[in-house]
């Protein structure tokens, strides 16, 4: 920590404040989880709260970030930058929900959270489920149109934006064709898989059209 207060001191005065800004609002989603549960499933106002306080806040930060120190970054908007960070928590939490469930964690807006420990019992709740889909997929929808505001010389900026991306839509994919209540058979997106998006996108980066 005494590396990290020293960095921090080093920062100029605007930086200080957006990273004192995000801290505030990340710990603060933090600690929020590690009061409210064990208990009730969350409702839909304060999952849409929560994304934003642990994820959300990084796109504000990583976009005033931007703004502040890189030429050509102007045009990014903050709105499109928080809901890309929503839309990666989102995906993480429709995707862990069966270990979630077993520490008492119910991220999902529904009425009893301790009969999807059975994953039969998915087709309750299936359609509020697919929902939290569609609202992930729209969020990285926002995310995408803010990569390509990027300028495309900024291949390496972009790139850090797409990976994140292209493995949040194949894991959203995946979890439309399966059972996400089945803790056998977890949800991911393989290393060969990661590889070859690295490798395409590489090579298209810097083309939007492509």
């Amino acid at each position: 920590l005494d590396d990290c207060y020293r960095a921090l001191g080093e920062l100029d005065a605007g930086d200080r404040r957006r990273v004192a800004d995000l801290l505030h609002t990340i710990i603060g989603g933090q600690i929020y989880d590690l009061e409210r549960f064990p208990g009730s499933a969350l409702t839909a106002d304060e999952l849409d709260r929560y994304t934003y306080m642990v994820a959300g806040c990084v796109g504000e930060f990583w976009t005033k970030m931007c703004q502040a120190h890189l030429p050509g970054m102007a045009a990014l908007k903050v709105e499109e930058g928080i809901r890309f960070g929503k839309g990666l928590q989102l995906v993480n939490i429709l995707r862990d929900m069966p270990k979630d469930l077993r520490i008492g964690r119910c991220y999902l807006p529904v009425s009893e959270p301790q009969a999807l420990l059975d994953a039969k019992n998915f087709t309750t709740v299936e359609h509020i489920y697919r929902q939290w889909l569609d609202t992930a997929a729209e969020h990285l929808d926002a995310g995408w149109r803010y990569t390509l505001t990027i300028p495309a010389d900024m291949k390496r900026l972009r790139l850090a934006c797409v990976w994140p991306i292209w493995i949040g839509l194949k894991t959203i994919a995946r979890l439309r064709r399966a059972n996400p209540l089945d803790a056998e058979r977890r949800v991911k997106v393989s290393r060969v898989e990661v590889y070859w998006i690295m490798l395409e996108s590489s090579l298209l980066a810097g083309n939007d059209a492509a």
